[in-house]
């Protein structure tokens, strides 16, 4: 199962949120490029960044972010306000090696699915649930659509995954998240990465045994030392298997 460190940025600043509340973010003190290089030293594949500038329509991280990408040493999934062909080409010309995108799929979804064509695993489907419902707008709307109904619109795309957020039990309620974030991943025939439920190293422990869960993000665990990223590794690898002796 692939680790995707994970950083979450506004204005400047390494952050994370409360199920998306923007007005109280928690800071961390961290330069956000070093940080972003530690990971890749750590021996990281990939890393997840996202602007929640973007988000708000704001383009005030732009420059941050494409240093990050220039940068870092890895290729880096980002997602974040996202909404528009022209953005989505703007980023992979910067060299962003993935693109998370919700709430353009979920009022274009085919303007999203000739991207995944065109751009052929580089394009990630953000599922974001609350009640049942997808949301879009960063969180901040509910869509028309159940998260079966809107996986089943892009069965056919060839997406790099499909990023599922639970958001009702975003930093709480462990069980019930990973109930649905499996359920879910039965559900897709793309590989499915798991957000905002990897506190503790038996997180990851758990997740890697449910069918079709390929990737999960790893951010506030790090920056608040429960997890470190030698230890989501380690326990992201299979298990080996068990070996006859031959006499």
């Amino acid at each position: 199962m692939m680790i995707y460190p994970t950083m979450e940025v506004l204005n400047g600043r390494c952050v994370s949120l409360d199920r998306g509340n923007l007005d109280t973010p928690m800071i961390w003190d961290v330069d956000p490029v070093d940080t972003a290089r530690s990971f890749a030293e750590a021996g990281c594949a990939w890393m997840h960044l996202t602007d929640f500038n973007a988000v708000q329509g704001d383009p005030g991280n732009e420059a941050l972010v494409e240093e990050i990408i220039r940068s870092v040493g890895i290729p880096v999934q980002l997602g974040g306000g996202i909404r528009t062909r022209e953005r989505a080409e703007h980023w992979i010309e910067k060299g962003a090696g993935r693109l998370v995108i919700g709430t353009l799929a979920a009022h274009d979804p085919a303007a999203v699915a000739e991207l995944a064509r065109y751009h052929p695993d580089q394009i990630v489907l953000a599922v974001d649930v609350w009640q049942g419902q997808v949301m879009t707008e960063g969180w901040r709307k509910t869509g028309a659509w159940t998260p079966e109904a809107f996986i089943d619109a892009f069965e056919d795309s060839p997406f790099a995954g499909i990023l599922v957020t639970d958001i009702e039990s975003d930093t709480s309620h462990v069980e019930a998240q990973l109930g649905v974030i499996s359920s879910l991943a039965a559900h897709a025939k793309s590989p499915v990465i798991a957000s905002g439920v990897v506190r503790a190293r038996d997180d990851i422990s758990r997740l890697k045994y449910i069918h079709n869960i390929a990737g999960a993000l790893v951010g506030r665990a790090l920056f608040n030392k429960t997890l470190t990223l030698h230890e989501a590794l380690h326990t992201a690898q299979p298990e080996a298997e068990p070996v006859a002796a031959f006499l």
